[in-house]
């Protein structure tokens, strides 16, 4: 627990998001957003754990992350995206979709561009859940089954799916380019490539018969065919999109619903997830432990291996904690709120609770 940061920010934080840093610099990331939800007033806000916005990482940092600026939202913010280093596109429950432009010179917000009703029923607005960007492209999806394209230099919309889904989605991330992975409502993950026309998925994975809804999808950044959810019932599943319609593995996580998973974006071996049941897991995977720390056990639905790949992808392919493969930490205090959303970048880490706090930890090990 040592080297967390909390900041009690009086707001129920929905998002938190690390602005990126070049991947050619060492810097470690210095500014991160934060959106929230279920207040009077829900805002997003720009915060820094450098001095007055000027990054100190060099120095030893022992206070709480400071307010540079933040902008009133309509509506909860149910996901946040950094589009570059400038600019934050937001999916609300209103189902509109906002591009906010940071000024940094000013430390002020401003809007950039806005899509009011992208999501939304013949005659009611649908919340808009899910973003993510790959500029300039911006890629949306909602409660009413639409996925909806985007260019940030357009104002118009580029490409709908309609009635992709009849059920709710509530994530994407994209595979490749052309390539995104959609979850809904009814534990499905689809996969849609845009070079094709109609509004048919190319490939359809489930856990099969269970239908719980899932939550949250990320991909493995080194190898796009892996990806790893999790949903209503707190399992971690890592899944192989080339083999079969099953998960490889399935992993008992929390105790309650897993709101995000995210491979750390250089380190993949690592990977963090947070859950309505006020804990936050970093899993690690290792073959130089003796005693594996799972929290519950891990079960391997399918023991397919593929010769070939890196022992790392193995791990998360077969879910081995029995060899001391699979270790997880935990990474808060332990508290009884809801860890809504978490970000990790660099040695960085940074999440949001219904507790109203910020927890910001800058000394991951990696």
């Amino acid at each position: 627990m040592d080297g967390i940061n909390a900041k009690y920010v009086s707001k129920k934080i929905s998002k938190t998001r690390w602005r990126p840093v070049s991947s050619s610099s060492l810097q470690q990331p210095d500014i991160f957003a934060t959106g929230s939800w279920d207040n009077e007033d829900n805002s997003i806000s720009i915060w820094s754990i450098g001095e007055n916005g000027v990054s100190s990482m060099d120095d030893e940092f022992e206070g709480d992350p400071q307010l540079l600026c933040e902008y009133k939202h309509n509506g909860d913010v149910l996901d946040l995206q950094f589009l570059d280093q400038d600019r934050i596109v937001t999916a609300s429950s209103t189902g509109a979709v906002t591009i906010f432009r940071h000024h940094h010179n000013s430390q002020t917000l401003s809007v950039s561009q806005l899509w009011e009703r992208a999501h939304h029923y013949p005659c009611n607005n649908a919340p808009c859940t899910g973003v993510v960007c790959n500029s300039p492209e911006i890629v949306t999806v909602g409660e009413d089954g639409r996925i909806m394209l985007f260019r940030a230099d357009q104002e118009g919309v580029l490409r709908t799916i309609e009635m992709a889904d009849s059920s709710a989605i509530h994530a994407v991330t994209f595979l490749r380019t052309t390539e995104i992975l959609t979850v809904n409502s009814i534990g499905q993950l689809k996969l849609w490539d845009f070079r094709q026309p109609g509004n048919e998925p190319s490939q359809i994975l489930s856990l099969t018969g269970d239908r719980v809804p899932l939550h949250c999808v990320d991909r493995h950044p080194n190898q796009q065919h892996i990806v790893a959810t999790g949903g209503q019932d707190g399992m971690l599943c890592i899944w192989d999109v080339r083999q079969g319609n099953m998960p490889i593995s399935l992993m008992e996580a929390h105790t309650s619903e897993m709101w995000e998973v995210h491979f750390h974006p250089s380190n993949p071996g690592h990977l963090f997830s947070c859950s309505e049941d006020g804990s936050l897991l970093h899993w690690e995977t290792s073959s130089n432990t003796d005693t594996p720390s799972l929290q519950g056990k891990s079960s391997e639905i399918c023991g397919r291996n593929t010769s070939g790949n890196q022992s790392l992808i193995n791990a998360w392919l077969t879910g081995d904690s029995s060899k001391g493969h699979l270790e997880t930490t935990h990474m808060l205090p332990s508290q009884m709120l809801s860890v809504n959303s978490l970000d990790v970048l660099g040695q960085c880490l940074v999440c949001g609770t219904d507790g109203e706090a910020i927890y910001v930890n800058r000394y991951v090990p990696i």
